[in-house]
Parts: C-alpha cells; sequence; structure tokens
C-alpha cells in the first residue's frame, strides 16, 4: 500500500502551517507530489496560488496561529475537509533579533517571537490534536531549529522559543504515545527563506528550500523522535556546545 494512501483507501491527509512560502511551501509540493491531500495554513495564501489552481488534493485555510480565538473555527474548517488527519507539520514561525547596543532595546520582541514560535505552536496542537486522536498511527511534527544547539549572539528570543518547542515536543512524545501518536522535532540548519534572506551575518552550508524540504519528507518516513540537519552544521555545533569558552571567543561581538 503506497504511504499516501490510508487503512480506508481514501488519501492521507497532512497539515502544513507556514504553508504559503519557504519550507512549508516547499514540503506542501513534497506531499502533493507523493499523492497526499494537503490542507495548508498560514494567514494568507501568497505562493500557493498557483499550486491551489493546479491541484484538487490541495486546500488553503487561513490561520494566524498566534491568535488562540482561531483555534476552535480552524479545527472546525479542517474537520469540513476530513474525517482523519494522518500527519500535521507545525512549520510556521518568525525571527527577529535583540540588539542591546540600542539605547533602548526593543524587549517587546521575546513576547511576539515567543507567541508565534512557540504559543503558536502551542495553538495548532490544540487545533489539530482531536484528529490526530481519531486517525490511528498518526504523526505530529513540529519543526525548530539547529539554533538550540549552541548560542548565538542576538537570538535570544529566537532561540528560546525554538528550545521551548524542543522540550514541548519531547513531553508530548510521552503523554502521547497512549493515543499512537508519534511526534517528531525537525531541527533544520540554515534555510533559504524569506525569513533568512533578511539576515546579514554569514549561514554556514545554507540550502534551498527544497533541499530542506526534501530531506525533511524523507526523514519523516521513519518517524525519528528527532532529525537535525545537515550533519556538518550538527558537528559544529556540537564542539561549541562542547568548547563554550572558544565557541564564546569565536562569535560574541568585540569589545568596543
Amino acid at each position: 500500500m503506497s504511504a499516501s494512501v490510508s487503512k480506508n483507501g481514501e488519501k492521507n491527509v497532512v497539515w502544513i502551517t507556514g504553508a504559503s512560502s519557504g519550507i512549508g511551501l516547499a514540503l506542501a509540493k513534497q506531499y502533493l507530489d507523493d499523492g497526499w491531500k494537503v490542507i495548508a495554513s498560514a494567514r494568507s495564501e501568497k505562493e500557493l496560488t498557483p499550486l491551489l489552481q493546479t491541484h484538487a488534493d490541495l486546500v488553503f485555510l487561513p490561520f494566524d496561529i498566534a491568535d488562540a480565538s482561531q483555534v476552535e473555527s480552524t479545527r472546525q474548517a479542517i474537520l469540513a475537509h476530513t474525517t482523519h488527519l494522518e500527519c500535521a507539520v507545525l512549520n510556521a514561525g518568525t525571527c527577529e533579533y535583540l540588539d542591546l547596543t540600542e539605547s533602548e532595546p526593543d524587549w517587546q520582541m521575546m513576547d511576539r517571537v515567543m507567541s508565534v514560535n512557540f504559543f503558536g505552536l502551542v495553538n495548532s496542537v490544540d487545533v489539530c490534536l482531536p484528529l490526530l486522536k481519531a486517525t490511528p498511527h498518526s504523526h505530529l511534527v513540529g519543526v525548530g531549529s539547529q539554533a538550540v544547539q549552541a548560542a548565538f549572539p542576538q537570538a535570544e528570543a529566537y532561540g528560546a522559543s525554538k528550545a521551548a518547542v524542543r522540550y514541548f515536543l519531547s513531553s508530548l512524545r510521552m503523554d502521547l504515545k497512549p493515543f499512537d501518536i508519534d511526534v517528531t522535532c525537525l531541527l533544520p540548519g540554515f534555510v533559504d527563506t524569506p525569513l533568512t534572506q533578511k539576515n546579514t551575518f554569514s549561514m554556514p552550508f545554507l540550502m534551498s528550500a527544497d533541499e530542506a524540504a526534501k530531506r525533511m519528507y524523507k526523514a519523516l518516513g521513519s518517524r525519528p523522535f528527532e532529525f537535525a540537519f545537515p550533519k556538518r552544521l550538527s558537528m559544529m555545533l556540537w564542539a561549541g556546545r562542547h568548547f563554550p569558552k572558544l565557541w564564546l571567543s569565536m562569535l560574541a561581538p568585540k569589545k568596543k
């Protein structure tokens, strides 16, 4: 039986958040190419529009993950299209950097980033968990970041939010085991997306969104607890984690 067909003979269904650009859009293409029905969510269609015109198995449902008041209506909207959900890929996120050289640093940014990256993911789990529970051997996937592996300058908000995501998913993995739901945390490195295109610093081992999605999709077939890539970046961050003084001397801004 094809991985894209459920036991009842219907197409498997995946819900992807943050699906209108970057990794989410590339993942939507991967699942469509493999015969899945894809329910794609984001605040607006953006780059999804051409795909929606050519793929009958692609549905767009608007959802602002940071707005908890949309949880119930989004769940009902998904239920209007399917009674089962084999996989949910919670990918939506944002990134801002804390600049302590400013006379008045934007500390509110911490709340903005956490509201999207962590509480937005929690809201997304709230949306899809009843459908995953009702579907045998379903799969919950959250997208974290390799930033959790070692500290980076100005990444206080982004790194902390992704570390929260990682722990949240690890704990969920335990509590959802009795429901036959597997939980995976994806930890990508630097990926060429609209978010990273704003970065002004070096991004080692940068890869395209299509390449990242291809690696993610392949890895999810074995339902790992975690999947961190690329391995070269993982090794570099391992060194940073185990030799923190050296890492600090290499990455910390120089004293003025």
